[in-house]
Parts: structure tokens; sequence; C-alpha cells
């Protein structure tokens, strides 16, 4: 049985690190797994670090053929709504998310990875985050109110055993900024209506508005996702880094379609108080599908 990365699951961890990668000129995809995979525990995860490595799922696939879904692919074109909304497609060979206990050991620890990748790979995009006031995310609602529990997760998450990627999980990430002065400004039964939930009970409104972004993300539409999102930024500049993880794209990318309109027409009201800055999908590997494609292609 194939064992999924642990950081997956990790929760309660204070601080994060999302480093997204570009193999440098030349270097091969074999390489670049190479190189991540010899990042892996137990180096990685003293003093209490989580490391979770993904690839752009074309790159994954050149390394491990038939270790990834077959529908899978990279983020590779803006999603666009019928009034021209936009979420912008940034996909990258890598990424690597660094969680733990404190920021100066995620700090260490992103330091340690960039050092080994130096020559193979850069750092095309950083950002750091933390949680907020517990479980809440930055519009002051809780996140991740239909999140399934830790022990329903593995089931949505993982990719079946005896399926093409088998312990492993599809990932998608995006960074979020939030306009923090619209959204402080507007009152809260309005802000409720936005969400489709209550503020302070984060129950479900009755008569949910059908542009409420409870609505467009409904997953029993689309299918279940494991979401980890996190806060980002400073004090004057900040959103929401989306964590979504899913046994298979199509979820996750209906999901989007869904928020920018292109399903019904409808777009998510909250999209209109927060701007998608990147977007990627990217296919975590199990623990042993990484261990075995360093191997193999070291």
């Amino acid at each position: 049985m194939s064992t999924a990365q642990p950081g997956i699951f990790a929760l309660g961890t204070a601080s994060h690190a999302y480093l997204e990668l570009d193999a440098v000129g030349g270097v091969t995809a074999s390489e670049l797994v190479a190189a991540v995979a010899s990042l892996r525990e137990p180096r990685t995860t003293m003093g209490g670090v989580n490391f979770v490595a993904g690839f752009r799922p074309e790159g994954w696939r050149e390394v491990m053929p038939g270790d990834a879904p077959t529908e899978l692919s990279g983020f590779d074109e803006d999603v666009v709504g019928p009034d021209g909304f936009t979420m912008p497609a940034t996909q990258h060979d890598g990424v690597l998310w660094i969680s733990g206990s404190a920021y100066d050991v995620v700090f260490e620890a992103g330091r340690a990875a960039i050092g080994a990748l130096a020559g193979l790979a850069t750092v095309s995009t950083e950002t750091s985050s933390w949680p907020y006031r517990h479980d809440l995310d930055l519009t002051g609602f809780i996140d991740g109110t239909e999140n399934p529990s830790l022990l329903e997760a593995p089931e949505i998450v993982l990719v079946p055993n005896g399926k093409p990627g088998a312990g492993g999980t599809v990932l998608l990430l995006q960074k979020w900024a939030h306009d923090v002065a619209a959204w402080e400004s507007t009152p809260v039964e309005d802000q409720e209506r936005v969400i489709g939930r209550t503020k302070l009970e984060s129950e479900e409104l009755e008569d949910r508005p059908e542009d409420s972004h409870v609505a467009r993300t409904d997953q029993e539409d689309f299918g279940d996702i494991f979401r980890r999102n996190t806060p980002y930024g400073t004090i004057t500049d900040h959103g929401t880094m989306f964590v979504g993880f899913c046994a298979r794209q199509e979820p996750l990318a209906t999901m989007l379609d869904s928020m920018a309109g292109r399903t019904n027409g409808v777009r998510d009201a909250l999209t209109r108080f927060t701007t998608p800055l990147s977007g990627a999908y990217y296919f975590v590997p199990s623990g042993d599908a990484l261990a075995r494609a360093g191997g193999s292609a070291g």
C-alpha cells in the first residue's frame, strides 16, 4: 500500500512557506525530481517541520509514467468568466510546501532546500503564511466548515490503490489578494450573503443567494475536496492561499469554472472582494513513489 506524504494531513501547524520552482534551463524533469526527492525526511522534519513536494503533472509523468491520474494536466490556460473575470494560469515545475511549529524552523528548512536545489531550480514565487484566530480566514468567517475529518480525508484526497498515482493527490494552489477596505466597509449582513453563511455561527443561510461563495463552491455539486487554506501577507497587503487537495482534478477545475461563472453565468460574489494572483496544479506523489523516482532518476 502506498503511503501519502504526511504533511498533507498535519493540522495545527503555526507557520507555512510555499516555494514554487522552475527548473533551470537544460535541467531535465528527472534531475529536478531527483533533487527534490533528496530533500525528504528525516532531514527536513527535524524541529517539527513537515515537507510536501509536488510537481507539474506532465513533468512527473515523464519521470514516472503511469504514476499520475491520466486526465491530470497543468494549469496552463487562464480561467476566464463570461464577464472577463480571470483566474490566471501561473504553472511552475514544482512546489515545496513547508510547514512547522514556528517560522524559524520553516525558515531554516526552506533555506536548506533552496541551497540543495541551487543550479537545478529557481524559486519563482515564495509565499509565507500563518493561521488566523485558530480557524478564521481574513474575511472573519470560519474557513473549511465543510472540510472532511482527518479520518475521512484520505479517501477523498488520495488516489485509490490500483489506480495510476495510488497514494498521491492533486493539489490546486492559488494566491488570492483581498480588497480589505471594500470588505470591511460592507455591513455584516451583506457579508453573510456574499459568503452564504452566518459570520459567528457559520450556519448556512436558508435563503443563500445563487452567487454566494457557498453556492458557487458547493461540494455536493462538484465533489469533496480537502482544504488546507492559510492567510498570507503583511498587515497592509494580505489575502488567502487556497490549498486544495483531491484524488481527481475534475472537482477542483469544475469549482473554479463555477466561481468564474462559466457553468451558468453566475459569478461567485466573493470574487468581487478578492483577486486571484496565481494558479497551478501539482501532482503530489506518495512518499513511496517519490523515493522510487529519486532512485531511478538519480
